[in-house]
């Protein structure tokens, strides 16, 4: 059995694209952040100054739909291979009644995992396949479904456990203090102050470290059929080695 260990630092990092919204650099060339519309001509060409080529969009289709707010980017993202792999199947009503309204807890990861390997398999073929290419992975807010697939990447990185944990409190604060600058408030949620908060990151927290501890991301991934090829391919744009 092999285990992963990190090369460079392991402790996810703040990115300042211009006009990204929750970006994080969660290790290698690997990023994450909220929606990709966000990002403004200027971030697109800051991005790919990083190294990053590929985005892989982890929303549904319904939610890819253009704002009036969005900036306007011409064709900066024609120099992006920009990959649709949704992380679940909006239809599938088992999942949906759990989810209500929509995935925003790592207590759901598990369920996501049993129902669609599928999918998130898809999204790790993926980043294999941008390998040695820099990558970024968002969903809408840059907290839940990105935040998943990033827990997974850490863990097969050999991230600590504390890593895992800030990393995805971190996106938690990134969404909440989006949502105390907008102009139209979320549908569906509201800014947090400290107090209200805390319990959530803490509870939170933990159930992103029991979901990524109690899956073994190496083996899920195997078992559904990522390749050991691709395994080594993530690892590299993690910025990680393999150590037997």
């Amino acid at each position: 059995m092999w285990l992963a260990v990190s090369v460079n630092a392991s402790k996810q990092a703040p990115v300042s694209w211009d006009g990204a919204v929750n970006a994080w650099r969660v290790a290698g060339s690997v990023y994450r952040m909220g929606r990709r519309e966000w990002l403004t001509s200027a971030g697109w060409q800051e991005a790919y100054d990083d190294g990053v080529r590929t985005v892989i969009d982890l929303r549904n289709a319904a939610e890819r739909l253009p704002r009036a707010t969005d900036p306007e980017v011409g064709e900066a993202l024609a120099a992006f291979d920009v990959v649709h792999a949704p992380t679940e199947d909006p239809d599938h009503l088992e999942f949906k009644a759990l989810c209500v309204p929509y995935l925003n807890d790592p207590a759901y990861y598990a369920a996501n995992a049993r129902f669609f390997p599928e999918r998130l398999t898809a999204v790790f073929k993926a980043v294999a396949a941008a390998s040695p290419n820099g990558v970024v992975i968002h969903c809408s807010a840059g907290r839940d479904r990105s935040g998943m697939v990033a827990a997974m990447l850490q863990d097969l990185a050999g991230a600590t456990d504390d890593d895992i944990v800030t990393s995805y409190q971190a996106a938690m604060r990134g969404i909440n203090e989006r949502h105390r600058t907008l102009s139209t408030p979320h549908p569906h949620e509201r800014y947090l102050d400290e107090e209200a908060l805390m319990p959530l990151l803490e509870s939170r927290g933990a159930g992103v470290l029991e979901f990524v501890r109690s899956l073994d991301t190496r083996e899920y991934l195997l078992r559904h059929g990522v390749t050991v090829a691709e395994l080594e391919a993530i690892l590299s744009v993690l910025g990680a080695k393999v150590s037997l």
